[in-house]
């Protein structure tokens, strides 16, 4: 896949629109996880030292769930990041007005800006193309370098790139660069790590991968899905409602856990709600008389029989939690996972969705991300990717 990438590229004097995702979290009115804020540091300094004037443009959160604009902008304005952001780049400077003349008149001769979060403007999610000719009425070069957001046809992800001389930024570049590691050039034993929920949207990946990898690793919400299907009770465990069967070739590769940390609500005497917690082989699920449970976590067991694989690898791909990791004690499982796969020094290892990325954070606080791993900014966009598609933020680069 050849991109049209910055590198070669003479911005000295020219208006770069640059397409960063900064849909990080927000606690208390400040930035609480900055990984996607530095991500994009190499490519903004870069077009600096070029001498490229800058506009940047993100989106943050669903602010379509808002009716009032002053909740929207109190929710998902772009001020804490700006905020955040201004420590790094002291010549940022924060445009908040939404009016369409008062941002054309302000982004001139400025040396780097931020916009207001793009998602307030229903054209971005429509792809509205009035609203994307005013995107692009603002600069002479587009530039993406948010590969989170490359699997939307969004206004200013896909259809900018019919306005502008469109390229990839250096961040894209380089997701791009290594996710097609795992399609073009997998080492063996290669195994995927799978956990967290939304099995409809994994299974293509799966189906895509079964090809290339020598096993699966299941674990969180989408282990329930398939533990269902094999006919075990999984109480009130999360799950898909509709679920899909594999085809013999996907499933000759799953490893599904083999004991799993379950919860059940007791009532006590004095009316207050306790939990029983349980490690529990799933063979001991059917067993149960009370179904007033859900699995919370893997086992044990499965936590070394999963270590067995991830220590052999020389390709490792990581996405989504082994269970409820945000409460304890259901983050073992994930932890102990998160360790055995940054111990492996061999493989090369490619980490990516959001909670995923705050797994390893949390589990790693005191470590450097290793030459042989690499962390994805994206999570939907990955997946799609490794499923085989061609995304639409990606079509406009090429």
């Amino acid at each position: 896949m050849e991109l049209r990438t910055i590198k070669n590229l003479s911005l000295r004097n020219k208006t770069v629109l640059l397409r960063v995702n900064f849909d990080v979290p927000i606690k208390n009115s400040g930035v609480s996880d900055d990984t996607r804020i530095l991500a994009h540091l190499p490519t903004i300094n870069f077009l600096l030292k070029q001498g490229a004037k800058v506009i940047l443009i993100s989106h943050l959160g669903r602010p379509s769930e808002v009716n009032s604009m002053r909740l929207k902008i109190q929710r998902y304005g772009l001020r804490p990041v700006f905020k955040y952001l201004k420590k790094s780049i002291k010549d940022l400077e924060f445009i908040e007005s939404l009016e369409w003349p008062i941002i054309k008149e302000e982004v001139k001769n400025k040396k780097i800006v931020l916009l207001e979060n793009l998602r307030f403007y229903p054209g971005e999610k429509d792809n509205n193309p009035n609203f994307t000719k005013f995107l692009a009425s603002l600069a002479d070069i587009y530039i993406n370098d948010a590969f989170a957001v490359a699997h939307r046809n969004h206004a200013s992800v896909s259809a900018i790139t019919q306005y502008l001389p469109s390229y990839a930024g250096l961040l894209l570049e380089k997701e791009i660069e290594k996710l097609s590691e795992v399609l073009n050039k997998s080492k063996k034993p290669f195994i995927a790590v799978m956990g967290g929920a939304k099995i409809s949207s994994k299974l293509p990946v799966l189906k895509n991968l079964s090809s290339k990898v020598d096993k699966i690793l299941v674990g969180g919400a989408l282990a329930n899905d398939l533990l269902k299907t094999k006919g075990y009770n999984i109480g009130k465990s999360m799950v898909e409602k509709k679920l899909t069967k594999f085809k013999l070739e996907i499933e000759k590769k799953i490893v599904l856990p083999v004991d799993v940390v379950t919860s059940s609500k007791l009532k006590v005497q004095n009316s207050k709600l306790q939990f029983k917690i349980q490690n529990l082989k799933v063979e001991e699920l059917n067993k149960l008389k009370n179904r007033n449970f859900k699995i919370l976590d893997i086992g044990e067991e499965t936590v070394e029989l999963f270590a067995d694989y991830i220590k052999n690898a020389k390709m490792i791909i990581w996405n989504g939690p082994m269970g409820l990791f945000e409460e304890r004690p259901f983050d073992q499982g994930t932890k102990k996972i998160a360790e055995m796969i940054v111990k492996n020094k061999k493989a090369k290892i490619i980490i990516g969705g959001g909670d995923t990325i705050a797994v390893h954070k949390i589990k790693n606080k005191k470590q450097k991300i290793k030459n042989n791993a690499f962390i994805s900014t994206g999570g939907g966009a990955m997946l799609e990717f490794l499923s085989g598609k061609k995304l639409p933020g990606i079509k406009g680069l090429l």
